[in-house]
């Protein structure tokens, strides 16, 4: 009589809920919903397959003399098979911080491959593909008379003795000189009273003459003679440019010089010209001592 009375307030309860009215507030999918004995009611009016078919059955299974007393929610909630019960479970924490540097490691490595890595698409190269550049400019070389260091041989009559020069290079790149070409044996130079070449040696000027020449020079403007050691100047702006050089006894002075022209200092002859080639070479270290011998 108990069970009879049980089994009848659960139908009424049952037909109550699918009675109600569906809910206005937003149908949620099956796998959402949350049916439980305590908020069955709630959620049961937001699942659109409910329907008369589907609440016969239920109201006809409370009423079988074959179903066991229960609660029409839990009957309801075990005929919706893709209906599952949320449960809500604490956040983990344990490790939490591990998997954050894991995380963290696994990203760097990704950005990591993905700068570096190659892939099977093999990208070519079109045809006629070049680019542009430009040589630089040749400039001459300028070569001048210095008093330092003092030349080591001096002249006298009859006698050779050393010319100190400097070699400028204006190029931005080192040039090599090989040879240096010479005026003629009669072109001679000019007498100073100081080392600064300010003011002329009177009765030793090349007018007079001062019987000062290049050695082995010719009676041939021009003529070439090969240095002992190739000179290499520096590109502009480099060290050893301007070079310093010696030319060890490569002035000559001839048995017929003035006396005006003892205790003076000359300015040789303008050389005609010079062999070099610039490119990559290593500079001469500044000063230097060279010399041509024939």
């Amino acid at each position: 009589m108990k069970h009879g009375r049980h089994r009848a307030a659960n139908v009424s309860r049952a037909k109550a809920i699918f009675a109600r009215k569906p809910s206005a507030r937003r149908v949620r999918p099956f796998e959402e919903l949350r049916l439980t004995s305590r908020n069955f009611e709630s959620d049961v009016s937001n699942i659109p397959a409910i329907g008369p078919t589907f609440a016969t059955r239920v109201i006809a299974a409370l009423e079988s003399e074959e179903s066991a007393p229960g609660d029409p929610e839990v009957l309801i909630s075990e005929s919706l098979p893709h209906v599952q019960p949320k449960v809500r479970r604490p956040p983990a924490r344990r490790h939490a911080k591990g998997r954050k540097v894991l995380s963290a490691l696994f990203g760097i490595a990704l950005v990591g491959g993905g700068a570096y890595a190659a892939t099977n698409w093999i990208v070519g190269l079109a045809a006629s593909s070049s680019g542009e550049g430009q040589a630089a400019t040749v400039q001459n070389l300028t070569i001048a008379a210095v008093a330092t260091p003092l030349p080591a041989n001096q002249l006298y009559p009859g006698g050779t003795g050393d010319v100190v020069v400097t070699i400028s290079n204006p190029n931005p790149y080192p040039v090599t000189i090989t040879a240096v070409d010479l005026p003629t044996n009669i072109t001679y130079a000019t007498g100073y009273t100081t080392s600064a070449l300010s003011a002329t040696q009177t009765g030793c000027l090349a007018a007079t003459p001062s019987d000062v020449i290049w050695n082995y020079s010719s009676s041939t403007s021009g003529s070439a003679h090969t240095l002992t050691t190739p000179l290499v100047i520096g590109a502009s702006g480099n060290a050893n440019n301007p070079l310093t050089v010696t030319l060890t006894n490569d002035a000559s002075m001839t048995a017929s010089a003035p006396a005006a022209c003892e205790n003076t200092y000359f300015s040789m002859p303008s050389l005609t010209g010079v062999t070099a080639t610039g490119g990559a070479a290593t500079a001469t270290t500044s000063p230097a001592t060279d010399s041509w011998t024939s």
